[in-house]
């Protein structure tokens, strides 16, 4: 795809005596162009150095005008390569008809698209360690390439299991052995694991409400009967699921923050909710969503780390810490359900490819990882920061959550309808009533990630979403 050296085929003309601002000119010279298909995807937009010397403006403004467009999903950063076009969409439903109400939209963006503005799930894009990420893999490869052909371990790479096993008891206080550790593909495969060696096909299961909605589908399929548990600011309230589900076989809990609200188990819930497991022979698994990457503190140890542990099985993943299109989590088993979990991993999902295991074996070492975590949680506090203050100006009441904030909605206003049409201006709220199993009774608010939120796109989502908010 060629590269755009001149003015055009962007066809800008700047107007200094109109009333319109020059970058906003620039800007829907910009947008029309590839709009209008004067632009194709992939191609490269002149560096801001370049077009603000053939327009005569200054840099600051061509930066504005892209990051803006960035904002509205139609260029992307590239680093080195550049600001790009963005692909379209793939073709779909009209908006009105887009399933934005069935939670499960809202993980299904193609990996080839570009972040957009709140969306959860996704690390910061323009923060990945790609350059040192390159030379892992590249070196990843060549050890690959030379190694003897032959089925791999079923578990994953031993080294990476040791090197996991390592982290885990410096992060989560977890004390493991690499043999407790089976390699998976994300937290999806984790989750297969562990119901399958659980047997947990068609018995009674507590849910957070509310929660997950990867996690609350996953049960749903394998025709778990689902008791919802409601959740409040000291996290799972066990007294309720003990009262109406004693006889559940498992629950299914993000003890460290919660999905989506971001509190954390406290103590003596914690220690409920493991006598609870221990004295009903019952089954404990821990999605371990943000555990490291607490913004409040320190975070609080796994609950597979201390006594009771022999009734968890802890499920954790890169994809938050690094990227999710690496494919790469693991399953810590407590060692009576160990050999179990080996088993259904060799027949229904060995472990993950091995040049990527070899690469974040590399990573994991000598405490580059730790390095890395420690620099998002950073990034992400400040982005968090950032984003609470520029929300609360059109949501008052608006709290940090996690990776984000929640921004409440009146109960009755419609979120989904909200998501939708921000949706539609290249925004990726996600509707907090969307992941109550029981919407009759759900909160209604809005779920804004900050991991992709930075200074120079927060001014122009911030204020396409309070237009949206405020006709609504």
């Amino acid at each position: 795809m060629t590269d755009l050296n001149s003015l055009n085929v962007l066809s800008i003309q700047v107007d200094r005596a109109a009333v319109a601002p020059i970058g906003d000119q620039i800007h829907a010279s910009l947008r029309q162009a590839i709009l209008d298909g004067r632009l194709a995807p992939g191609q490269r937009l002149p560096s801001g150095r370049d077009l603000a010397a053939q327009l005569g403006v200054a840099r600051g403004t061509i930066r504005v005008a892209y990051d803006r467009l960035i904002a509205e999903n139609l260029v992307f950063g590239a680093g080195p390569a550049g600001t790009r076009v963005c692909a379209p969409p793939p073709a779909g439903p009209a908006v009105d008809e887009a399933p934005i109400d069935r939670p499960l939209a809202a993980f299904t963006r193609p990996f080839s698209s570009a972040p957009l503005p709140f969306q959860m799930g996704v690390p910061a894009h323009d923060a990945f360690p790609a350059k040192l990420w390159a030379r892992m893999r590249t070196r990843a490869v060549r050890d690959d390439a030379i190694t003897y052909t032959a089925y791999a371990d079923p578990r994953g790479e031993p080294a990476l299991r040791a090197q996991i096993a390592s982290h885990l008891a410096i992060s989560r206080q977890m004390q493991c052995h690499p043999d407790q550790i089976i390699v998976t593909s994300g937290y999806r495969q984790g989750l297969l694991l562990a119901l399958t060696a659980l047997r947990a096909h068609g018995r009674k299961a507590w849910i957070e409400e509310p929660g997950y909605p990867l996690g609350r589908r996953g049960l749903e399929l394998i025709g778990a009967a689902l008791e919802p548990v409601p959740v409040d600011a000291e996290g799972l309230r066990v007294e309720d699921g003990i009262a109406r589900a004693p006889d559940a076989m498992l629950a299914l809990v993000t003890p460290g923050q919660h999905a989506p609200l971001g509190v954390t188990l406290s103590p003596a819930r914690r220690h409920a909710l493991l006598d609870w497991a221990a004295s009903s022979d019952a089954w404990i698994i821990e999605d371990d969503y943000l555990g490291e990457l607490q913004l409040d503190g320190r975070a609080a140890p796994a609950l597979a780390s201390g006594p009771g542990a022999e009734r968890v099985v802890h499920i954790g993943s890169f994809s938050k810490t690094l990227s999710p299109a690496l494919g790469l989590g693991f399953v810590v088993a407590p060692r009576s359900l160990a050999e179990r979990l080996v088993e259904v991993a060799a027949v229904l999902a060995p472990a993950p490819n091995r040049t990527t295991q070899l690469a974040v074996t590399d990573f994991l070492s000598d405490g580059r990882f730790l390095r890395h975590l420690r620099q998002m949680k950073a990034l992400y506090a400040e982005r968090r920061s950032l984003a609470l203050t520029h929300v609360s100006r059109f949501l008052p009441g608006t709290l940090t959550a996690g990776l984000g904030v929640i921004a409440p909605l009146q109960h009755t206003a419609d979120d989904i309808a909200v998501v939708r049409i921000a949706r539609a201006h290249g925004l990726a709220p996600s509707a907090l009533s969307a992941w109550h199993l029981c919407r009759a009774h759900a909160q209604r608010g809005l779920l804004l990630s900050v991991t992709n939120l930075h200074r120079g796109n927060i001014d122009a989502a911030c204020a396409t979403l309070a237009r949206i908010v405020a006709s609504h």
